[in-house]
């Protein structure tokens, strides 16, 4: 019997992943909104060597985390390089970029509400990312 107030956990299984695919990479959700009703979203990235993310930004803050690799991060008009165990805290409504090593590429996890809307760097609404979703 279910404790007054304790929600029932979910388990996704490794094979249960969704793997998105852009051109700089790939990206592994572990869990969201549609994939175990999280209300936050975390997933893997693992950007190819010397792969160059777009220009954009998020209406929301979300907390990268590298495992493997190296990048330099452009957040604002600050730049970062990035590596093994370092974690980057984005602001909402701050444009980003991330560069992967040229040899290495990267590997990181990330976390961001559930409902995170990426925007073009002009302000144009993307929506919500498949692997946010």
């Amino acid at each position: 019997m279910p404790i007054l107030g304790v929600q029932e956990m979910t388990v996704i299984r490794e094979a249960e992943a969704r793997r998105s695919e852009t051109p700089s990479g790939v990206m592994t959700t572990f869990a969201s909104p549609t994939q175990g009703g999280a209300s936050r979203s975390l997933w893997r990235v693992d950007a190819r060597p010397g792969a160059v993310g777009p220009v954009h930004d998020f209406d929301c803050e979300q907390v990268w985390t590298w495992l493997d690799g190296a990048a330099v991060v452009e957040l604002g008009e600050e730049r970062f390089e990035v590596g093994a165990g370092d974690t980057v805290v984005m602001p909402a409504r701050t444009v980003r970029r991330v560069l992967a090593d040229p040899r290495s590429g990267y590997s990181a996890v990330v976390t961001a509400p559930g409902e995170a809307k990426a925007f073009t760097a002009d302000g144009t609404e993307f929506g919500v990312p498949p692997w946010i979703a």
